[in-house]
């Protein structure tokens, strides 16, 4: 009977953790004595980690992915088994084919992937291949040509447990991947754009135990040299011994934000027999300079060459594509392995659309205006928008704004209250924070907005930002924090409102300290109904007026309401209820052209301004895009995570999604200490974007586990329980793989070495695994049955259940609780109203749940 294979994942602590090796660091033959020789079939190969699944499985294809892959071999095209999908031998050039299932009209992906050592001809075959699946596939495709070592982030995205170099050719290895074999033995060098974690590190192990040795090989895992001594000693007899200490783990060198915001546009046409490469504009591109006749070369700093062909381009110029992309690197002088996108017209990518300053296509405009109307009926109907947050991100709307509002205003670096009948009514010299409370399923959510005047003083926006973290610590990090700047208020912040928002200008306390007013004031008043409406005070001159809208113009005698000649019947409705916010004082209503002369005078005469009709506002065709966030090497590298799920969030990172209108901040549970760092980067991915955002968008920052509708419903599917069933490293050590009581002898040979008996625990020092597969741990479905009578110090004593108010017992330290509470049940002293309005459910329905979900929620809810 053959005996299990051995497949050992070393953890590298050293430097700053950029990169975890297999084998623990270099390894070299030793002087004097010299070690064994290496073992004939180990070679060393290379294992890159692309945001790995850590449950150790195959590409992330799932129902929504497709992929296909093709080899050169003997100058055919020869298709890969699914099993070795993940696998490059250098020698060779690949061919990969991606798309998303039920996604009528979604463009393909076309990958030319090519080994460092493959050669002309293999080189040409995959080429030709390339043409001819292109014209097969039509024009719905994207292709990209990928060097080893330097894949695109979309080529990473297929291959989530990592890719795998494998040395020499595949007549030499035979099989791409060679299964239940037993005498193969390799070294794995793992690497990635960021610092690789422990948790990936044994998903890919585990993903090679599966695929490659059937099962049957058993993981040794070294957390500590000291401790794992036998271990070490089989690493020691296979690798020899080391010489000198582990190297000290370095940065990948990555292109930060400011050279890929270095964005210039060519046009490619033919002069006669020459190719013509001619630059025509630089950042902020518009989408109006190409041309559907035309060729285009797009250069992002080096970093990636992408080549647009309009539909109307020759097939001749389409062949070409690729070559002209070369010759174009060769001439700039640019490395041979920088990635090169091919675009056809229609078919363009996320990547290459936010180049652009705005990016419209005319299918999905007229079906998002056909749309709008259904969008806004839908706006009041909170439980639709909890149920599908999908619903909830597109219209930036967590609920329909009836939850509890608290406003304060920053005074002399202290946050000051404001009564609840000027709530709405901000000044521009001042910044505010406004909490607002709500329920989502049952649980109490916040959003904390800062609300930051276009005239506020440098020390109150320091103090608006520091008063907030004394927020978010009273309410134990649970505040959604979103920075707004004044002139740029989400939809959600009106809507909290409802349409009652002014926005004076100056600084005016709310203790009747301030500014004086003049005596002649002009307001601008926008929107059609309580969920877009704001006004906002404005220069009181004629030049100031627009026909599209209405004014309130506030003298010392007499208000004016003026009527632009554009305006709708709603904005008239709305305008009426907001301007008595403003002034108590009798209004005159005026329409456009039929001012009376006191009118003029009042704004010091007639003056020229705006008349022309509106346009819609433009649709922009942008689909969201998730990018990691890493400062290791000194600027902001963000690194582009292509079809995103839930499980590329990772407890040690920070994240930055872009939804355009809005800026993400995601913080995992380990990665607190970058909060203060978090919108800085954001505002500095603003700043540096080629397509030249604006500085104003709302940014908004997130933690694990506290994440609103808003955040979620851009992922295709959010478990909201998914972290606190997570299991972490330590425990899929311990527990996961470690099931197996005990491994009573294993007996393995390397080069005549025999390894010894190993402890009666199986185990090698505290985190060495024993086995592989094991049963789940069943305290994971305990349910917990709240309190039990007589059971000591955990019943509740001389209080009663159910007597108690929600105030003494909600977020109170223990110390705090009444006499005879049992702190691990403070809920169950609730009474059965109180319980069902906190918590959405009765107590039987709470205790029949699991306990990790019961915690989950009292932990949420201020009751743990």
């Amino acid at each position: 009977m053959p005996q299990p294979d051995k497949c050992w994942g070393v953890s590298c602590w050293a430097g700053t953790g950029i990169q975890l090796q297999c084998g623990g660091g270099q390894w070299a033959e030793p002087g004097p004595e010299p070690g064994p020789a290496l073992p004939t079939g180990r070679v060393k190969e290379r294992a890159v980690s692309s945001r790995m699944d850590t449950n150790g499985g195959l590409p992330a294809i799932g129902s929504r992915r497709d992929l296909h892959i093709w080899i050169t071999e003997n100058l055919k095209m020869v298709p890969v088994p699914e099993r070795a999908y993940g696998n490059f031998f250098e020698e060779h050039c690949y061919i990969v084919l991606h798309s998303l299932k039920a996604t009528s009209g979604a463009p393909k992906d076309l990958h030319y992937w090519v080994g460092k050592e493959a050669g002309v001809e293999a080189q040409g075959t995959a080429g030709s291949f390339v043409q001819h699946l292109q014209e097969t596939l039509g024009g719905a495709t994207v292709q990209h040509r990928e060097a080893q070592g330097h894949e695109s982030a979309c080529f990473r995205s297929y291959f989530r447990p990592g890719i795998i170099y494998r040395k020499g050719g595949l007549a030499s290895a035979l099989k791409h991947v060679e299964t239940n074999v037993y005498n193969i033995q390799r070294l794995l060098h793992i690497r990635a754009g960021k610092h690789v974690s422990a948790s990936e590190g044994l998903a890919l192990t585990r993903s090679l135990q599966d695929r490659e040795r059937g099962g049957r090989a058993q993981i040794g895992v070294v957390d500590d040299e000291a401790e794992a001594t036998d271990l070490m000693q089989i690493m020691e007899a296979v690798l020899g011994y080391r010489v000198g200490n582990l190297h000290t783990a370095m940065p990948s060198k990555s292109t930060d934000q400011l050279q890929k915001a270095n964005v210039r546009l060519y046009h490619v046409y033919e002069k006669g027999k020459d190719v013509v490469i001619q630059e025509l504009a630089t950042c902020p591109l518009a989408q109006d300079l190409l041309q559907k006749e035309d060729c285009y070369i797009l250069d992002q700093g080096g970093f990636k060459i992408y080549v647009w062909q309009g539909r109307m381009t020759s097939l001749q110029e389409k062949k070409a594509a690729f070559s002209r992309a070369l010759g174009f690197i060769q001439a700039k002088g640019y490395p041979s392995y920088t990635n090169v996108e091919v675009v056809d017209e229609g078919a363009e990518s996320a990547a290459f659309k936010q180049l652009f300053r705005s990016w419209s296509g005319e299918q999905r405009k007229n079906k998002h205006l056909r749309g709008m109307g259904k969008l806004l009926q839908v706006k009041l109907d909170v439980g639709k928008l909890h149920s599908h947050p999908e619903l909830a991100a597109q219209l930036r709307m967590v609920d329909d704004g009836s939850g509890k509002v608290e406003v304060w205003y920053i005074q002399d670096s202290c946050r000051q209250p404001v009564d609840p009948t000027h709530h709405g009514q901000l000044c521009a010299g001042n910044c505010y924070l406004v909490l607002y409370t709500y329920q989502k399923m049952g649980l109490v959510q916040y959003i904390l907005y800062l609300w930051q005047g276009l005239q506020a003083a440098a020390d109150e926006i320091k103090a608006l930002k520091g008063n907030a973290e004394e927020l978010d610590l009273q309410y134990h990090g649970a505040l959604v924090q979103e920075h707004v700047t004044m002139g740029s208020e989400p939809p959600h912040f009106l809507t909290i409102f409802q349409g009652q928002l002014v926005i004076f200008q100056g600084s005016a306390g709310h203790n009747g300290k301030g500014q004086p007013a003049s005596a002649t004031r002009l307001f601008h008043v926008r929107g059609t109904d309580s969920y877009n409406t704001w006004t906002l005070e404005v220069p009181a001159r004629a030049s100031a007026l627009n026909s599209n809208d209405i004014f309130l113009l506030a003298t010392a005698g007499l208000c004016y309401l003026w009527f632009g000649k554009g305006c709708s019947g709603d904005q008239r409705e709305m305008a009426r209820t907001v301007v008595t916010v403003i002034s108590r004082k009798d209004k005159e209503m005026v329409l456009e052209g039929q001012e009376p002369p006191h009118f003029w005078e009042a704004l010091g005469g007639r003056a020229p301004y705006p008349r022309s009709k509106r346009l819609p506002e433009d649709v922009s065709d942008f689909q969201p895009r998730l990018f990691e966030c890493s400062i290791q090497t000194g600027p902001l590298v963000l690194t582009e995570v292509v079809f995103f799920s839930q499980e590329d969030l990772d407890k040690y990172d920070v994240m930055l999604l872009d939804t355009w209108e809005e800026i993400f901040l995601w913080l995992g549970a380990a990665a607190s200490e970058w909060k203060q760092e978090a919108v800085a980067w954001g505002r500095e991915y603003l700043k540096t974007h080629p397509a030249g955002r604006s500085l104003a968008t709302p940014i908004v920052l997130v933690k694990q586990g506290h994440e609103p509708p808003t955040f979620t419903g851009w992922f295709h599917m959010w478990d909201p329980y998914k972290w606190t069933n997570n299991q972490s490293y330590e425990e899929v050590v311990e527990g996961g793989l470690g099931a197996v009581s005990a491994i009573s002898e294993i007996t393995a040979e390397v080069n005549n070495f025999r390894l010894s008996r190993w402890p009666s625990n199986g185990r090698a020092g505290p985190l060495a695994l024993s086995a592989l597969k094991g049963s789940k741990d069943s305290s994971e479905n305990e349910l917990e049955l709240g309190p039990k009578a007589g059971s000591g110090s955990s019943s509740p004593g001389s209080v009663a259940s159910g007597s108690l108010p929600r105030e003494q017992l909600r977020h109170q330290a223990v110390e705090d609780l009444p006499e005879g509470v049992d702190p691990a049940h403070k809920e169950s002293y609730l009474s059965d109203s109180d319980f069902q309005e906190i918590f959405g459910k009765s107590k039987e329905e709470f205790y029949s749940m699991a306990k990790w979900r019961q915690q989950q929620e009292k932990k949420q809810l201020g009751f743990f």
